[in-house]
């Protein structure tokens, strides 16, 4: 879409020359003969850039400046003024004007200028449209679940997030632990500054050092500059460690020491760098039991697990199941264009029976798939990988569970399934499963299901 301009000037030929070289550089302009109309023009139409003349009657174009700049600070304003006025064009820059230009002017001056404008606002604009779709991405509305246990981890994150805290995210592989760790990052202070992720399990052992801390040209074969490690590079934001379990045993001493001391000593250098950066790691093992096998330092595991964050694994909080899969089902019919609403209620429970080995990563691939796969608007076991559509549901529930809590599992599951079929439609819900308005109320309310 072409940007808008809004040329205001008490001078009718000047005015009507800006707005014709500005119409033949494909611009989609306005006109106003002083700064009152263009007040009002303001307040009923949107402009990405005003050029205004400086001295005008019933209101000058610094007065105008004013109005634009409280109405849409985003807009951008360049001010025609005679030499003479320098001093008061410089005043107009002060006050948030984007650029000024001299009597008489000189019209491939201005459509420079102009351009020049219009691609730096485009540019920020779309810094700051990626910017909130990556804070979209890492908030907390892509940690899905209501159950008690990620309750927990949502009360935990929004506690520890505002903090410098290091914290330690343990959990199977597929649970989500980066996706936690994002969240604290864009969710703290550190949100403007770098999140650098590191897998520490994929470096070698011999570079483990200057990947993380840096070198100095000629310290080693092969280091024919300077190198920043990663420690520098996250350099005010937060360093996500990821499995942290990998880093070399020879090694851990020095990162210790690095957290410790709050400062780094690149490769062939003595002089110590002071680094500002939080710590966020993450493990699927068990540390604990790996400094038992003398495989992680004591030292280095407590000061890493200042605040511990643990992942429920999807045995654990079953019940958030349909609310995940409808989640990847938006995301899905989205990014794939597809008209797909949901899947049906035979896949949902095979969904919720099967054990999911690769956790919540290997549930978004499935409905990935199925969402490729979908014919109509809704998921079917024939959109599924035979390993799912086969699932049976005697997994759901643990074998020393009573009859009555495996009943009341089942019976959440599918009242929680068909209210969200019909977007928690009450009277809908109960004429599907052939039960009273107020004994679905009673269910809702015993089951512990909310919307």
């Amino acid at each position: 879409m072409a940007d808008r301009i809004l040329i205001v000037d008490d001078g009718k030929i000047i005015r009507e020359s800006i707005a014709f070289i500005l119409k033949k550089e494909g611009y989609l302009v306005a006109e106003a003969a002083n700064g009152r109309f263009a007040h009002e023009k303001i307040l009923s139409e949107s402009f990405d850039l005003v050029i205004s003349d400086l001295e005008m009657p019933e209101m000058n174009g610094i007065e105008l400046l004013d109005k634009v700049m409280q109405l849409n600070p985003q807009s951008l304003m360049i001010i025609i003024t005679a030499f003479g006025s320098l001093d008061t064009a410089i005043s107009a820059l002060r006050k948030g004007a984007s650029d000024y230009i001299l009597k008489p002017v000189e019209f491939d001056e201005l459509t420079v200028k102009v351009r020049r404008l219009l691609d730096h606002r485009h540019l920020l604009l779309e810094n700051q449209l990626l910017r909130r779709e990556l804070h979209q991405e890492f908030d907390f509305s892509n940690l899905v679940g209501q159950s008690p246990s990620m309750q927990k981890v949502f009360e935990m994150i929004r506690t520890v997030a505002p903090t410098d805290g290091t914290v330690l995210i343990t959990g199977k592989s597929g649970t989500g632990k980066e996706l936690v760790a994002r969240a604290i990052h864009f969710n703290s202070r550190r949100a403007e500054k770098p999140l650098v992720a590191v897998n520490c399990g994929a470096i070698s052992e011999t570079l483990f050092e200057s990947e993380l801390f840096g070198h100095k040209k000629g310290s080693f074969t092969g280091a024919v500059s300077d190198k920043v490690g990663y420690f520098k590079a996250a350099d005010g934001g937060s360093l996500l460690l990821d499995e942290i379990s990998e880093t070399p045993l020879s090694l851990q001493v020095k990162l210790l020491r690095a957290l410790e001391q709050r400062e780094i000593i690149p490769v062939g250098s003595t002089s110590p760098i002071p680094v500002d950066v939080r710590i966020i790691a993450l493990t699927n093992r068990n540390l604990r039991k790996e400094m038992e096998e003398g495989r992680f330092r004591d030292d280095l595991f407590y000061r890493l697990n200042v605040v511990e964050l643990s992942l429920p694994s999807l045995a654990e909080r079953r019940e958030d199941i349909p609310m995940i899969v409808e989640h990847f089902v938006q995301k899905y019919r989205t990014q794939l264009r597809k008209d797909v609403e949901g899947v049906e209620s035979d896949v949902m429970q095979a969904l919720t029976h099967h054990e999911w080995k690769g956790e919540i990563r290997e549930l978004e691939n499935i409905i990935e798939r199925g969402v490729i796969f979908a014919k109509g608007k809704f998921i079917t076991r024939e959109d599924l990988p035979e390993v799912i559509a086969g699932s049976s549901p005697q997994s759901i529930i643990g074998l020393d569970s009573s009859l009555e809590q495996a009943m009341n599992q089942f019976e959440k599951i599918h009242i929680t399934e068909v209210l969200r079929r019909f977007k928690f439609d009450k009277e809908k819900t109960a004429e599907v499963l052939k039960i009273s308005l107020p004994t679905l109320y009673r269910r809702i309310k015993d089951l512990g299901i909310t919307e």
